[in-house]
């Protein structure tokens, strides 16, 4: 209230509130539209990123037991020769795309080689050994996969909480001190008129009273 009353209650500046209520209501609208739609993409990420993870991890725990393994039966010069080159190569190229205005990465890998490939021989190494290799060639597309993900859901999440912010903003602050201005001013207009109106009738009593005195 002691907002309203710095306001000069005129019908221009009721005018020109009401206006500010339309605009501020259409977009509450707006934000709360946005605000759903990025929980729903962001609810689609998550589970995305959950299901990744969950696999990423379990390759990786089975890979760590082979290599633990292939360590307890193979040499270490050996183990060092084979683990010298890399099983694939490839590029990862780095990217923007928008998901409701918000700017989020995008990694798209370009292989070498699609297969991996075993770059020692076979036959003086362990069998865990190269299936942990070759489990790791393969997860490694996941892996850039589950980066994206992960910041993708890190960025909607902070914008999630700023729109949540704007629209309680707008909800609870903003759009009730303008329904509360207008009523301020429309409650002083008529109060005004009120005022000219028994202004005026006083006025005439008089006049009526001075004709019927002359």
């Amino acid at each position: 209230m002691a907002a309203a009353m710095r306001i000069n209650p005129t019908r221009m500046e009721l005018t020109r509130v009401k206006r500010k209520l339309v605009t501020a209501k259409r977009g509450h609208k707006l934000l709360k539209d946005k605000r759903d739609e990025m929980v729903r993409q962001f609810i689609l990420l998550v589970r995305e990123n959950h299901r990744l993870r969950t696999e990423v991890e379990s390759a990786l725990s089975g890979a760590l037991r082979n290599f633990a393994m292939a360590r307890s039966v193979t040499e270490p010069e050996m183990m060092e020769e084979a683990l010298l080159y890399p099983a694939r190569s490839v590029s990862v190229q780095m990217g923007i795309r928008s998901i409701l205005s918000v700017r989020v990465p995008t990694l798209k890998t370009g292989e070498d080689n699609v297969q991996a490939m075993i770059s020692y021989g076979l036959v003086e190494t362990s069998a865990q050994l190269d299936g942990a290799i070759a489990n790791l060639a393969e997860l490694l597309p996941k892996l850039i996969r589950l980066a994206e993900v992960e910041k993708t859901c890190d960025l909607l999440a902070d914008e999630i909480e700023k729109t949540r912010r704007r629209v309680n903003a707008l909800e609870y602050v903003m759009i009730p001190q303008f329904i509360e201005t207008i009523r301020f001013i429309t409650m002083k207009l008529d109060e005004n008129e009120r005022g000219s109106l028994t202004r005026l009738m006083k006025v005439k009593a008089m006049i009526e009273q001075r004709a019927e005195n002359g």
